[in-house]
């Protein structure tokens, strides 16, 4: 059974145009009739050597006059042929990717792993930490009102962040290895360009690099030594976690050094829990 989207009303009552016939306004402006769009579509799927990308004439009508949601693939075909961007299409429909990131934040993983969400064009992305644009960050502030509850944070903001440059991933819900630093649930910045062990250069906890790590079955986090080939993690001391052991590189990958970090600190809730 196939899904509609009906159009809806805007703040001033009046009935919204839908998504359908934002489809249909896009076809007309390029002088396309529905065989037209059949043709175009078949030609797609030959391209791909799927039918799915295929649009009939009945199920073209369809999406344009009686509000049903085109598949992934048909969607895919109609932005190609109407020259329309996907993620535009998609926000018509009510599925806003730049939204994907703060919907997985909301949704709490208890192992620690990466986060593979790359920004869409509008240059932020939702994060578990939103600041006042208006805020000097280089000057220590009082941070009451202006610290709001999962938003949209600039790019320029937690020193210069780039997506495109830099991984992210969260600590996992019950990764308590190296609470108080950095505590569950926390989004950390990886510099992958920063894959080296080092073993010198620091004189308090807070200066020690923080890697992060991937074992073939999990995500590591944590303070590294390396000998000959045998890397070495471990955990904040206040923890009872002892070190690990790994053969390196054969059983373990160094993705880069953590160099940010975003985290809460309402953590008596887990703490209950975990006891």
């Amino acid at each position: 059974m196939s899904s509609t989207f009906l159009a809806t009303r805007d703040p001033d009552g009046n009935r919204a145009e839908g998504p359908g016939q934002k489809l249909k306004r896009a076809r007309e402006r390029l002088g396309l009739k529905f065989r037209d769009v059949e043709i175009a579509s078949q030609t797609i799927a030959r391209r791909h050597s799927n039918d799915e990308f295929a649009i009939a004439l009945s199920r073209l009508a369809d999406i344009e006059n009686k509000g049903t949601v085109p598949s992934l693939y048909r969607l895919y075909s109609l932005c190609s042929i109407y020259r329309l961007d996907l993620d535009d299409v998609l926000d018509w429909y009510g599925v806003r990717r730049a939204e994907m990131p703060g919907d997985a934040a909301s949704v709490q993983h208890p192992a620690t792993h990466l986060v593979n969400f790359r920004p869409a064009g509008s240059g932020e992305i939702q994060v578990p930490l939103a600041l006042d644009p208006g805020m000097d960050i280089s000057k220590t502030t009082y941070l009451s009102r202006m610290i709001q509850r999962w938003g949209k944070l600039p790019l320029m903001l937690m020193d210069r962040l780039d997506v495109r440059n830099r991984r992210y991933a969260f600590i996992g819900a019950e990764d308590w290895s190296m609470h108080p630093l950095l505590a569950p649930g926390s989004l950390v910045m990886i510099d992958e360009s920063r894959k080296k062990i080092l073993s010198t250069g620091w004189s308090t906890e807070f200066d020690r690099p923080i890697y992060f790590l991937e074992h073939r079955t999990s995500y590591l986090c944590g303070w590294c030594s390396l000998e000959d080939n045998t890397l070495t993690v471990f955990g904040h001391p206040s923890q009872s976690k002892g070190p690990s052991a790994f053969a390196y590189p054969s059983q373990i990958d160094v993705i880069g050094q953590v160099t940010a970090v975003a985290m809460r600190f309402d953590l008596s809730r887990r703490r209950r829990t975990r006891s």
